[in-house]
C-alpha cells in the first residue's frame, strides 16, 4: 500500500517485540533526546492527567516535539485497577508518530516496550551523571520489568562497577534478573540480598524499581557518604529525598505530579537542584561534592519516547513489519 495522508502503519506489541535493539543504540537515543531539549531544539509541555476522586484508575496524555528529527507524537497513557494486584490491572499506552517535514503520519503504535527500555536507559544516564567517582558497587531493588532491565544499563554507562546487588523475593524474577544480565554482559553475576539495611549501606548506586506494594523502604540513615538513589518505581523512604543533599530530577514538574508519595508529612517536596537535561548537556554538573548524598528522580519525558519510537519504527518499517490502515478514508 502506497504512503499517503490517509495511512497510518500500526505497530503491534508483537511487531515490536522482535526488533533487536541494545542498550548502546537505546541509551545514544535517549541521551541525543536530551541534549536536544537543552538546547531549546525540543518541545516537552507539561504531561494532562485525569484521576477520579476514588483512584481507581489514572490516564496522561503527552504532546511533544523531537528538533533533530523533526518529529510530532502524542503519547497516551491509561491503567485501571490501581487498588487491585498487578495481574487484575488493565494498561495501555500509546505512542503516534507524525513526520514534521512532509506532514504525513509515520506509525502509530503500542508503547510498553519504548517505555520499558528508555526508563532503565534514564536511570542509567543518572547513574552515570550522578555517582561518585570510583561508584563499584550497585543495589537493584525489585525485580519486575525494570529490575531486570536495570543491571545491563548500568553496566553499559558504568562498566567499572564491580559488584551488582539485587533485592528480591519472587524467584521467578531473580531468575529473569539473572538471564537478563547474562544476556548482556555473559559471566557478570548478581547477589540476592536479604539484608536491605546492609546492602544499603554498601551501595555507591541504588536504583529503586519494586512496584507499590513492595515493603522494601530504603531510609537515608542507611545510606553511605557519595552514595546516589535513584526512584524508578518504589523502594526508597521518603527521608532519602528529603535528606538528600543534592536533587536531580528528570523534569520537577513532572516529579511533582508523579512523586507525591514521597512528600513530607505537611504535602510537600523538596525544590530540585538540577534537571537531567542540563546536565547531560554539560551546563551544569549533578554533585559538587564527593561525599554529597544525590536522591534522582527518574520520570518519562515525552521527548525521549518519540525519539526512541521513532527509532524502533525506522527499524520495523526496515523489515516490513506492522499493519497498514486507511484510517482516514
Amino acid at each position: 500500500m502506497d504512503r499517503d495522508d490517509t495511512t497510518l502503519r500500526v505497530l503491534s506489541t508483537s511487531d515490536l517485540a522482535g526488533l533487536d535493539i541494545s542498550p548502546t543504540d537505546v541509551l545514544d537515543t535517549v541521551e541525543q533526546a536530551y541534549r536536544t531539549l537543552a538546547a531549546g531544539g525540543s518541545d516537552n509541555p507539561r504531561k494532562l492527567t485525569v484521576k477520579p476522586a476514588d483512584g481507581h484508575s489514572v490516564a496522561y496524555a503527552m504532546l511533544g516535539r523531537d528538533g533533530v528529527r523533526e518529529v510530532v507524537a502524542v503519547k497516551t497513557s491509561y491503567k485501571h485497577g490501581l487498588h487491585e494486584s498487578r495481574e487484575r490491572q488493565h494498561y495501555y499506552t500509546t505512542l503516534s508518530l507524525y513526520d514534521d517535514v512532509t506532514g504525513l503520519p509515520i506509525a502509530m503504535m503500542d508503547c510498553s516496550r519504548i517505555g520499558s527500555l528508555r526508563t532503565p536507559a534514564v536511570s542509567a544516564l543518572l547513574a552515570r551523571e550522578c555517582a561518585t567517582p570510583g561508584a563499584s558497587t550497585a543495589l537493584v531493588i525489585g525485580t519486575g520489568t525494570q529490575g531486570r532491565l536495570a543491571l545491563p544499563f548500568l553496566l553499559t554507562t558504568l562498566p567499572r562497577l564491580e559488584r551488582l546487588l539485587l533485592s528480591g523475593t519472587h524467584p521467578d524474577g531473580i531468575a529473569a534478573v539473572r538471564a537478563e544480565l547474562a544476556r548482556h554482559f555473559p559471566g557478570r553475576d548478581v547477589e540476592v540480598v536479604a539484608d536491605l539495611r546492609a546492602a544499603a549501606r554498601e551501595a555507591d548506586v541504588i536504583v529503586a524499581t519494586a512496584g507499590g506494594h513492595t515493603p522494601a523502604a530504603v531510609q537515608a540513615g542507611w545510606l553511605k557518604p557519595g552514595a546516589t538513589t535513584i526512584l524508578v518505581g518504589h523502594g526508597l523512604a521518603p527521608s532519602t529525598l528529603h535528606h538528600a543533599d543534592r536533587v536531580i530530577a528528570t523534569s520537577e514538574a513532572q516529579m511533582h505530579i508523579t512523586g507525591t508519595d514521597m512528600a513530607d508529612a505537611d504535602g510537600k517536596l523538596p525544590a530540585v537542584d538540577l534537571e537531567l537535561p542540563a546536565i547531560i548537556s554539560g551546563v551544569s554538573k549533578a554533585r559538587t561534592a564527593t561525599e554529597q548524598r544525590v536522591f534522582a528522580y527518574n520520570s518519562g519525558l515525552v521527548v525521549t519516547d518519540i525519539a526512541l519510537g521513532h527509532r524502533f519504527a525506522q527499524l520495523a518499517i526496515e523489515q516490513g513489519l506492522g499493519t497498514e490502515v486507511r484510517l482516514w478514508k
